[in-house]
């Protein structure tokens, strides 16, 4: 372990009672080396046998090092005080609600989660001011030691109907439930299998569209290939649901098997739209009349290509408004005829700017709103009538927002809502009307107060990185804090799939800050931060741009005497372990901990995983020389190297991912034990009953983030946070 800048008699107080007492580590995982040479290239590739995850071998190793690494973890002084304030900051608010889906007839489904309950429930009320009606308790959903999370609803416009997916523990699994939202009664059909079912209802509300997986296996690695579409009559047998979409059924549209067909019924239009669904941001996308939706064969027309680049779209009766990067890195909107759509030729309602980019709009009766990002970091509200020749103009909000989100009822209804927030500023809800230009507080989250974070103050920053473009940083820390130079840092990013860090508050996230360390987000490359150039500089052969931000930023801090090199933690999730995974092996010098959470950190082998084929848009493909020697590069796992010093290293994966399989972390562990020279812990921990993360428990979290803080603090030297090791 890397140990701060002390004398050896401050050493000696710290480390005080921290003798272990833990078991002996337990074994290096063995070598069985197997060489793989791609396009001239070889790779040496010592635990692919790994990837046999019904080798008990392979299990029992993940367990072993699972269970040694929980040890350690739970031994770190300063981890309970760090669960406790969770806690406390969890009961601060009565409840919290998410997911909220408010229909055409002004009812409000959604779910709420307060303090005495592990996951969140279903309720609705009619309008804002309605009572409170709880559909759902998850908690009692079957008479288990399970806990289940309903991650998706799916009401229907008239809120007579709500179908929503549940599943056990945070797995991938989930089945698909329909209830009579006024008699509060299930359907009899329990559709399994799915995740992402993609629910779009038909008129009359008797029947929907869904998209269902072909296994319940998540490590199967045709779980999502050559998907099929669905439509289910309500109280029928899920069995006999007709299929209406596959890529056999219409072999002249040429789909291929890893492209994720979603089909959706748009009431706006009376017409049905197929998405081409993978991880490209750009829609493939085909049209069709509403009322061939019993048809044997549908006329599916293409509407956008991918070389449109088109990523959204709203529909009226008469028109198509489209969301494009074409010719317009920082977004433009424009709009076509929706039965004669020429996308080629469509008319530009909103000019791309300069100084911003779109981040998304709505429709309403009364015009089009959308928000303008800055930096990804700073957002702004305007508004264009659809019925009088003016120009766009911007709204004064109520509060500066960090982030925005911006929702409607639908292009029939005048309803508009905007939920603005930052990184020291909470969620609030206001509903604007444009009649008299006003905002009026919608909160449904019961509000808390934090004075923890009352002098944290933020500094929005542009760095230079290694070819001279300029990086957003985001720093967050106390103001009263002694920039002595030798503080802590924990320093996050993801750069993928032109997703953009947005500033969010989360008092767990700004946890850190209450132990005097900072926080950093850095905004690296192939993010959307700054558009969509910005994404395509940092994905496939451009992807070292990403890493490379990173350790620019690491190097701004140390330079700036915010920190030194081994008091710095880095952090990314999913594929955010390519970021953290590459900057620590191409400079392990500069970090005293790494943590990549669920981590994509062996892209050269993602084909061979149930979602790493619809991934191929982002990162490439085997196939192609240029794309994998690319994706060669991104690889952390491949890019360990033998008798190097590398920074303590807390790796996590979920045995039931199926979006970053538990082998790609596993084996970078594996190989990074055996090649690493220093005494800096190298841990490994396999959650057994979760997947992704995405739907764990509120107790599952806490221990989580708990685990990270910790093990970040250890490793940067903080004094009221060491561990038996």
């Amino acid at each position: 372990m890397k140990l701060p800048k002390l004398n050896l008699f401050l050493i000696g107080l710290i480390f005080l009672g921290c003798t272990s007492n833990i078991s002996q580590k337990p074994s290096l995982a063995q070598r069985e080396e197997i060489i793989d040479t791609y396009f001239g290239v070889s790779l040496t590739d010592p635990y692919r046998y790994m990837e046999n995850l019904k080798d008990t071998n392979v299990t029992n190793w993940m367990k072993e090092q699972s269970d040694y690494t929980q040890k350690v973890i739970n031994s770190i002084t300063g981890r309970q005080q760090l669960l406790e304030k969770m806690v406390e900051f969890d009961n601060r608010r009565t409840e919290r609600v998410y997911n909220l889906k408010v229909t055409e007839n002004d009812y409000y489904f959604y779910i709420k989660l307060t303090p005495d309950n592990e996951t969140g429930k279903l309720y609705y009320r009619n309008g804002y001011d309605g009572a409170e009606i709880l559909l759902l308790d998850s908690e009692n959903y079957k008479n288990d030691t399970l806990n289940y999370t309903i991650n998706y609803i799916y009401p229907t416009d008239d809120g007579s109907k709500i179908a929503l997916e549940i599943s056990p523990n945070g797995s991938e699994n989930a089945e698909l439930l329909i209830m009579d939202v006024a008699t509060k009664e299930f359907y009899p059909e329990i559709i399994d299998r799915v995740w992402f079912a993609e629910v779009s209802w038909l008129p009359g509300n008797e029947k929907f569209l869904y998209l269902p997986m072909h296994t319940k296996d998540v490590h199967d690695p045709n779980r999502f290939l050559d998907l099929i579409v669905f439509t289910h009559n309500l109280g029928e047998d899920f069995k006999n649901d007709k299929p209406i979409f596959s890529s056999a059924m219409y072999p002249n549209l040429k789909v291929d098997s890893e492209e994720i067909p979603v089909v959706i019924y748009d009431k706006n239009s009376d017409k049905l739209f197929l998405k081409l669904e993978t991880v490209e941001r750009n829609k493939e996308i085909y049209i069709a009349n509403g009322s061939e939706i019993d048809d044997k064969v549908i006329n599916w027309m293409k509407l956008f290509d991918r070389e449109d680049e088109v990523q959204n779209f709203i529909t009226t009766k008469d028109e198509i408004f489209a969301y494009t990067s074409k010719n317009a890195p920082n977004f433009k909107i424009t709009k076509t005829s929706i039965d004669k759509p020429d996308i080629k030729n469509a008319q530009t309602v909103i000019e791309e700017v300069s100084d911003g980019k779109i981040e998304s709009f709505m429709i309403t009766s009364e015009g089009l709103f959308y928000n303008l990002s800055k930096n990804g970091v700073f957002q702004e509200l305007y508004f264009l009538s659809l019925f009088k020749k003016e120009k766009a103009v911007r709204i004064d909000l109520p509060t500066m927002a960090g982030n925005m989100d911006i929702s409607a009822k639908g292009i029939e209804y005048p309803d508009f809502w905007v939920v603005i927030n930052g990184w020291i500023s909470d969620k609030i809800r206001y509903r604007y009307k444009t009649a008299n230009n006003e905002f009026s507080k919608e909160i449904l989250n019961t509000q808390a107060e934090y004075p923890e974070y009352e002098n944290l103050i933020v500094e929005e920053l542009m760095i230079t990185s290694h070819d001279g473009v300029k990086v957003p940083l985001s720093i967050i820390y106390d103001k009263n804090l002694k920039m002595a130079g030798d503080n802590s840092v924990f320093l996050h990013g993801y750069g993928s799939y032109g997703t953009s860090i947005n500033p969010f508050f989360n008092p767990i996230f700004l946890l850190p800050t209450t132990k005097g360390a900072i926080l950093a987000v850095a905004h690296v490359r192939g993010g959307g931060e700054l558009g969509e150039n910005w994404h395509k500089e940092g994905y496939k052969t451009t992807k070292p741009n990403t890493w490379k931000d990173l350790i620019a930023c690491t190097e701004y801090l140390i330079k700036e005497e915010y920190t030194v090199a081994d008091k710095i933690a880095i952090n990314g999730r999913s594929a955010g372990g390519i970021l953290v995974g590459r900057a620590m092996t191409e400079r392990p010098d500069l970090f005293g901990a790494v943590i990549p959470e669920v981590g994509l950190m062996n892209p050269i082998r993602s084909e061979n995983t149930p979602s790493g084929p619809a991934n191929t848009p982002e990162f490439g493909t085997v196939k192609d020389s240029m794309e994998c020697m690319a994706l060669i590069n991104m690889d952390s796992y491949h890019n360990i190297r033998e008798g190097v010093e590398y920074p303590a290293t807390y790796v996590t994966a979920g045995f039931n991912d199926s979006r970053v399989v538990v082998w790609s972390p596993a084996k970078f562990a594996a190989r990074l034990m055996a090649a690493n020279t220093s005494d800096n812990p190298i841990l490994l921990w396999v959650d057994f009953e979760s997947g992704h993360g995405i739907s764990d428990s509120k107790t599952k979290y806490f221990e989580s983030a708990a685990d990270i803080v910790s093990f970040a603090l250890w490793q940067t030297g903080h004094p009221g946070f060491c561990a038996e090791f």
